[in-house]
């Protein structure tokens, strides 16, 4: 029996969809991480029982460090997007978190700078508040092992994993221990088109930057030299991935999800004898209207492929995919390594 709601939140249920296909499914993914890392601030004491907890959130995070907080006796403060729902609201104000949330704004980039710039103003007012520093502390790497421990035990190798890079810590972190065991594990990563992080910056999705699985400023917390292959996806592929993945599996999943779920299927054609394992994140409560609701715009997987590119400067929507080989970072901004000449 578990002791607190955070913790039966926090576990995954791996699902098998097709044969060599499996969904790693979460009703809320970062449960695991910020649990793992409040425990062990506390047990190493950075932090006493009471402190504020302090971090900046689009959304997931922000309900998981609520939850921890409530778990283990802890305030919470959050410095909220502007995509922040009603209903996230709600919960976080129940919980006891509070929350400042940023001016409506179509510039997610600015959005994230807005929290950035408004978080270090905290800091400065009230010094004894802990910054999370989800993006850039490994700390939340912590919560994943038990994670992989589990895929190892109960899915058969060899394994490719297939997920949202966003922060970085989930797919480093699940990689990192199945690789302990297996170093042939292979490491998906998947980004929106308009993110930092693997350079795509230059290309703009006219219809929305994927929140959770992307950044518009450089994360600390991703280890570029762990992933093997890269997918961008745009909206529209990734709303098709989602339902088609509710419509096929019933799995009733997010938007990154759905991004995830294309990519692995994908790399499950490329190589049939591997078992492809793809996070999804979230529910798909959410994306009722901006996914869910338009459903008749979905396009049948077995129409769409990838562009297969050599580097960053070919990426175009809706959907492409690059070799990354375990390089790392180019440049300053973690923009990726440059094309091939002539490719």
């Amino acid at each position: 029996m578990y002791d607190h709601v955070a913790d039966a939140i926090g576990a995954p249920d791996p699902i098998r969809l097709d044969a060599g296909l499996v969904c790693l499914r979460f009703e809320s993914m970062k449960v695991v991480s910020a649990l793992a890392a409040v425990r062990h601030l506390l047990d190493h004491g950075v932090v006493r029982p009471g402190a504020t907890l302090l971090d900046s959130s689009s959304g997931i995070y922000a309900y998981a460090l609520a939850l921890a907080c409530h778990r283990y006796g802890m305030r919470c403060h959050i410095v909220g997007s502007t995509t922040i729902d009603a209903t996230l609201r709600a919960q976080l104000a129940i919980l006891g978190a509070t929350l400042e949330q940023m001016e409506p704004s179509d510039d997610l980039k600015l959005d994230q700078s807005r929290r950035v710039a408004r978080v270090a103003e905290i800091l400065a007012e009230h010094p004894d508040h802990h910054w999370m520093r989800q993006y850039h502390d490994r700390i939340h790497y912590l919560g994943y092992r038990a994670v992989a421990e589990r895929l190892r035990a109960e899915v058969p190798g060899p394994l490719t994993l297939v997920g949202g890079v966003g922060s970085g810590a989930s797919t480093g972190a699940l990689a990192g221990v199945l690789r302990e065991h297996a170093p042939d594990t292979r490491l998906v990563g998947v980004q929106p088109f308009g993110s930092v992080t693997f350079g795509s910056e230059h290309v703009a999705d006219p219809d929305i930057i994927i929140a959770g699985i992307g950044s518009s400023i450089p994360f600390g917390n991703v280890s570029h030299t762990l992933y093997d292959t890269l997918h961008w996806t745009a909206f529209g592929a990734a709303l098709s991935g989602s339902v088609e993945l509710l419509r096929r599996h019933a799995v009733f999943a997010g938007l990154s999800s759905g991004a995830a779920h294309l990519a692995a299927r994908w790399e499950l054609r490329q190589d049939p004898t591997r078992t492809v394992v793809f996070i999804a994140a979230d529910t798909g409560h959410r994306y009722a209207d901006s996914v869910f609701a338009r459903h008749a715009e979905a396009v049948p997987l077995d129409r769409l492929a990838p562009l297969q590119v050599s580097g960053t400067d070919r990426l175009a929507l809706p959907w492409c995919r690059m070799d990354w080989r375990r390089r790392p970072a180019w440049g300053p901004a973690s923009t990726g390594p440059p094309s091939t000449p002539g490719a």
